[in-house]
C-alpha cells in the first residue's frame, strides 16, 4: 500500500467548489502525503495528513453505508432529532467495531473521522438518496447512478461489508448467546439495510424497526466488545 493515498473530509465537495472554508485529510506513506498536503492546501481548504491509511478508507466507505440509513431515518421520523442521534449512536458503534476487525490499531472515532462522519450523514449524496428512497422519490429499480449526482457509493459498500463480514468461515463469540457468529450478526443496522437495498426482503420502514428493537444492547456495549478483545482480522483485507 506503499503508493496508495486516501484524502476524505470532513467536507462536502460541493461546497470546497464554491470555497466554502473546508478541512480534509490525506492519507498514506509520509513520502506522498506530506508534500501533496501542502500542494493541496488552499486559504479556504486546510488539509491535514495522517499516516492511518487503512482506518480511514474503511470509515470513508461505512460513512457511505449508514448515511443512506441516516437519510431513511430523517425522511421517515419527519427529521426528529431525536430518532437521527439514536440512529447516529447505533451506526458508529457498528462502524467502530468493523473498523476493529479490519485495522490493527484503528485512530478513534474522533475529530475529523467523526466530523467526516457527521457530515456525510448530514448531506452527503447517500443521505439524499436514502431520504428519496423513503420518500417515494426513487425506487430501488432506478439504480445507483443518479442523474444530477452521480454514483451513490454506498449501496454497494453495503454489499461489500455485509459479505466481508458475513463469511461462514469467519467467527467471534456472541456476548449474551455466548456462541460463534459471523461479525455481521452484530451489526443489526448493516444487516437491515442488506435486507433493504440488496436483498430488498423489507421496505425502508424497517430501518425504524431495527431502531427499535427492545433487545437492542446500549451501542456502548458493542465497542466496548470491540476495544476488549483481540478481534483484528488482517486476512479480511488480504494483509
Amino acid at each position: 500500500m506503499e503508493n496508495i493515498l486516501y484524502l476524505g473530509g470532513p467536507n462536502i465537495a460541493s461546497e470546497i467548489y464554491n470555497k466554502e472554508y473546508a478541512n480534509a485529510r490525506i492519507c498514506g506513506a509520509e513520502k506522498w502525503r506530506k508534500p501533496l498536503a501542502k500542494f493541496l492546501r488552499q486559504p479556504h481548504f486546510i488539509v491535514w495528513d495522517n499516516g492511518d491509511l487503512v482506518t480511514h478508507e474503511v470509515m470513508g466507505g461505512l460513512k457511505n453505508v449508514y448515511a443512506i440509513g441516516a437519510g431513511m431515518v430523517a425522511s421517515l421520523t419527519n427529521e426528529s432529532a431525536t430518532s437521527k442521534s439514536v440512529y447516529f449512536a447505533h451506526c458508529t458503534s457498528e462502524m467502530i467495531f468493523i473498523t476493529h476487525l479490519l485495522a490493527k490499531n484503528p485512530e478513534k472515532l474522533a475529530g475529523p473521522l467523526l466530523a467526516d462522519t457527521y457530515v456525510t450523514l448530514l448531506k452527503g449524496r447517500n443521505a439524499w438518496y436514502g431520504q428519496k428512497l423513503a420518500n417515494g422519490e426513487l425506487t430501488l429499480d432506478m439504480g445507483d447512478s443518479i442523474k444530477g449526482k452521480g454514483m451513490i457509493q454506498g449501496v454497494s459498500a453495503v454489499k461489500a461489508f455485509y459479505e466481508l463480514l458475513g463469511q461462514s468461515h469467519l467467527s467471534i463469540l456472541h456476548p449474551e448467546e455466548k456462541k460463534p457468529v459471523a461479525p455481521v450478526e452484530l451489526c443489526p443496522i448493516l444487516k437491515t439495510l442488506h435486507k433493504i437495498l440488496i436483498s430488498r426482503e423489507v421496505p425502508t420502514e424497517a430501518i425504524l424497526q431495527a431502531l427499535r428493537d427492545e433487545t437492542m444492547n446500549d451501542p456502548r456495549d458493542r465497542i466496548e466488545i470491540a476495544q476488549n478483545h483481540a478481534f483484528y482480522m488482517p486476512s479480511l483485507l488480504g494483509q
